[in-house]
């Protein structure tokens, strides 16, 4: 959505992911790279995931998939785990399913929701995830699933008893405007950037840049050379314009 202008996660497509994968892939030498499964691409069954799942992995150059859903998707996570393809689980608000959801809002409120929630928890790490991402779960429900977990829990607006966390960087950078309640903007960047590119502009317009320092040189007898050069062309160009009028001046005096 911040990358591509969407309305939702759910509009972009396997191809889009599997560029960004790549370009993310050429820059990475530590981390572990996980990609998005895109909407559509793992729902209608376990081999549809695998197939998709695969190219992740042989085109996207990512080491694991992340998919969105509780309970219902675990036969499709143990399907992608059989294979050798590391999944990490995505409970509480699911991006993907946010119409159905009511729309971006937190999940897990109440006593019943909060433990199905951590039946759906329990389903993905016994079907094979390493991880789960629990977003915008309130603090309380996003501890206690970590304590009863073996696994890890990335938090995203839930609260600091997970076991890491994961922010959006264009939010946490300030570069996307209006960010979510639990994103901390650490640095409001937009408003420099917009300066810069401000300042720039009417550089330009001025006339003031590229200076002389943001010039490459030449050597000067190489210098000396193209302006005699350019000198010699002038000097040709004006003797064959004084050729021209003297053939027309003659041309309008024929009888």
């Amino acid at each position: 959505m911040v990358a591509l202008g969407y309305t939702s996660t759910s509009e972009v497509t396997l191809d889009e992911m599997l560029h960004h994968c790549r370009a993310v892939a050429r820059g990475t030498r530590s981390s572990f790279l996980v990609a998005d499964m895109p909407f559509g691409t793992y729902e209608t069954n376990p081999d549809q995931a695998v197939t998709n799942a695969v190219r992740m992995i042989k085109e996207g150059k990512a080491e694991a998939v992340k998919l969105e859903g509780g309970k219902e998707m675990a036969p499709t996570i143990a399907r992608l785990t059989q294979v050798g393809i590391p999944v990490l689980g995505h409970i509480g608000l699911t991006p993907q399913r946010q119409a159905s959801l009511g729309g971006y809002k937190v999940q897990g409120k109440t006593v019943a929701k909060a433990k199905a929630m951590l039946e759906d928890a329990l389903a993905l790490q016994k079907a094979g995830c390493y991880a789960i991402v629990l977003e915008a779960v309130p603090e309380p429900v996003a501890r206690h699933i970590t304590n009863v977990l073996s696994i890890p829990t990335i938090g995203i607006g839930a609260g600091a008893g997970c076991s890491g966390q994961v922010l959006v960087q264009q939010d946490m950078l300030g570069l996307y405007g209006r960010v979510p309640r639990f994103c901390k903007t650490y640095r409001n960047l937009a408003d420099e950037i917009v300066g810069a590119l401000k300042e720039y502009s009417a550089d330009v317009k001025a006339g003031v840049f590229p200076a002389q320092e943001h010039c490459y040189p030449m050597p000067q007898d190489e210098l000396n050379k193209f302006m005699n050069m350019i000198e010699q062309e002038r000097q040709e160009a004006d003797a064959e314009n004084k050729m021209e009028e003297k053939s027309i001046a003659a041309a309008d005096f024929v009888p």
